[in-house]
């Protein structure tokens, strides 16, 4: 190994470079890799750092010459139809590089990527000061349209400020941004009969002008970029080479925020903030089911001192200052907690976005223990939760925007005689600029077992409603959901027989694993019957209904014997008919949440 070490060789390669080699098919992937595995957040991450000249660390090459010591593939969306010369296998970096390739290109099939330009926002001005990529969902719509429509149109997505990501694509662009520049602008033009015609025209230049400088600018950055790799020569032999890509992919435990935060607290004041910390999870053990203790100690008391839960927010907070609000904090996390259990929501696996957490436990420091005005603020922050999981305002900076609501509802928690009208003022609950998810939103909604806030939020609003189980009957609660599997209710082997997604959101409930492993492959209408040999009919259906599952659509669930056109023909319009139903209901029922209601099961499926 001494003697391979010697020979490898640490060089620099800029991401113009990759994005040639890749293209011109150079470089390939070893089949053992595992395949694309990055979700939006971290692609994001990985975007801010390459737009904003941050490392990102070190890649790992094998050189090729000849005959490819692996079976290979070529990087997603790269492959080629033509035969090209393999010259390097890429042993560690295919998620960064994946990651660069598909949002050069924009071809995500749920998510579009922009560079969002604070200058340019006419949305929220001011709102925000950096560079930074943002990133949206897509859906299609039965229109078969694609949403958000806005996504699409040059003008709609500069007068937010956001820049299509794949105009930064390395090589000859200049013709589509200058056409995009045009469309994004138009609008800006003057009319030849505007008596102030020439000041407009001279203004809407400088703005071309000024864009198009920013986005050569960033192209500049991008193409320059460099990310370095580390090569092993051909000869190195095939286990070497294998031994080196396992210990490059072995993690390890670096020093974190919180442990810089510690050595710095202890420093300062002289207190131990570990030992603080334990006592808190003693004193409040439910905080710690949906977050790290130590992240949420930190982005609370940046919210309490009215800084953002950011990296930079958290180290720039006075220290002491910290120590002061310890009370706040304990209270808060505790009520935090609790208010969280009350709608559903009982650990971080379930939780849409952790984004939530700090702002409903800073703000109870304006919540009184007692009185009529605890269920008005709670009703508040109930809005405020729920309307995080049904609308886009924490698909991106998170961190950001949670200040911004918190500002605003402690703006409203000190009025103490605010009215319902003024709850617009808080930037998620306004629902002309962040509206609630639509029907064809939630259809479109993946497994809730990933990441996505919407797939999550749709499992929350059956958990608040009891999720009982199919067989045993008991509701939902922290200490059974941990024995609860995600389940496919239309089950995924069916689905998939008559080329079917099964992994969406409406078609996932929670239900014990014995009950999940006993229900299996079976047809719904199976399942149901061997229910119903146990239990009254009722009390069946009653089950699924605390799901918001129609027992009646799901009963007509029956196919047996039917193979591939036939079953596709009886099973495709029963599944989507059953899929619109449950995204009514989920509709129906978080359309009340979102204003800090507390539905009934009956008011949500009988109105």
């Amino acid at each position: 190994m001494a003697i391979l070490l010697h020979s490898s060789q640490a060089q620099d390669r800029t991401l113009g470079v990759w994005f040639q080699e890749i293209q011109q098919g150079h470089i390939k992937l070893p089949r053992f890799q595992r395949y694309e595995a990055w979700d939006w957040k971290l692609i994001t991450s990985f975007l801010n750092a390459v737009v904003n000249n941050l490392p990102v660390g070190i890649t790992l090459v094998l050189e090729v010459a000849g005959n490819e010591k692996f079976v290979s593939r070529y990087i997603r969306t790269a492959e080629l139809s033509n035969d090209s010369t393999v010259i390097q296998h890429l042993l560690d970096g295919q998620q960064r590089l994946t990651a660069f390739w598909r949002s050069m290109h924009n071809n995500y099939e749920s998510h579009k990527y922009f560079v969002y330009l604070p200058q340019f926002d006419k949305q929220n001005p001011d709102q925000y000061h950096e560079i930074e990529i943002n990133c949206y969902s897509r859906w299609t719509h039965s229109d078969e349209s694609r949403r958000p429509l806005w996504a699409d149109d040059p003008a709609k997505c500069f007068w937010r400020g956001l820049l299509p990501i794949d105009l930064l694509c390395p090589g000859d662009k200049e013709a589509q941004i200058d056409n995009w520049i045009s469309k994004a602008t138009c609008h800006l033009e003057p009319e030849e009969n505007d008596p102030d015609a020439f000041r407009k025209l001279r203004q809407h230049n400088e703005i071309k002008q000024k864009l198009k400088g920013k986005i050569t600018e960033l192209r500049e950055r991008v193409t320059h970029y460099n990310l370095p790799y580390l090569s092993l020569p051909s000869s190195t032999p095939k286990g070497v080479a294998l031994q080196v890509f396992i210990n490059m992919n072995t993690n390890s435990k670096p020093l974190n925020l919180y442990d810089i935060i510690v050595a710095e607290i202890e420093s300062v004041a002289g207190e131990s903030l570990h030992d603080l910390k334990q006592q808190l999870v003693y004193k409040c053990p439910k905080a710690s089911r949906f977050s790290d203790m130590g992240d949420l100690i930190l982005s609370t008391s940046a919210l309490l001192q009215d800084r953002a839960p950011t990296y930079r927010g958290m180290i720039e907070m006075d220290m002491q200052v910290l120590l002061d609000n310890w009370n706040k904090l304990e209270r808060g996390l505790r009520c935090m907690s609790k208010l969280l259990e009350s709608q559903g929501i009982f650990d971080s696996a379930r939780l849409p976005t952790n984004a939530v957490l700090a702002v409903i436990a800073a703000a109870y420091e304006l919540i009184p223990e007692h009185g009529d005005f605890v269920a008005k603020g709670e009703k508040l922050l109930r809005a405020y939760l729920w309307s995080s999981f049904f609308t886009d305002r924490y698909e991106n900076s998170a961190a950001t925007r949670a200040l911004a609501d918190f500002k605003e509802i402690k703006k409203l928690l000190n009025a103490l005689d605010y009215n319902e009208d003024g709850i617009s003022e808080v930037p998620v609950l306004n629902r002309e600029e962040h509206g609630l998810a639509d029907e064809n939103a939630l259809m479109a909604a993946g497994w809730p077992k990933n990441t996505g806030i919407l797939a999550r939020g749709i499992l929350g609003v059956a958990s608040y409603f009891g999720a009982n189980d199919f067989a045993d009957g008991k509701e939902i609660s922290y200490e059974n959901i941990q024995t609860r599997e995600y389940h496919h209710i239309y089950p995924k082997k069916l689905l998939e027989d008559a080329d079917l997604n099964s992994d969406r959101a409406l078609n996932c409930v929670l239900i014990t694993w014995k009950t999940n492993r006993t229900i299996g492959r079976k047809d719904p209408l199976d399942y149901l019957k061997e229910r119903v040999e146990i239990a009254d009919e009722n009390d069946v259906s009653n089950r699924l209904k605390s799901h918001l599952v129609s027992y009646e659509l799901l009963s007509r669930g029956e196919y047996r014997n039917l193979k591939q056109e036939k079953l596709k023909s009886k099973l495709e319009p029963e599944f989507n008919a059953f899929l619109l139903d449950r995204a009514k209901l989920i509709y129906r029922a978080a359309d009340r949440l979102v204003l800090g209601e507390q539905p009934t099961l009956d008011s949500i499926v009988n109105s």
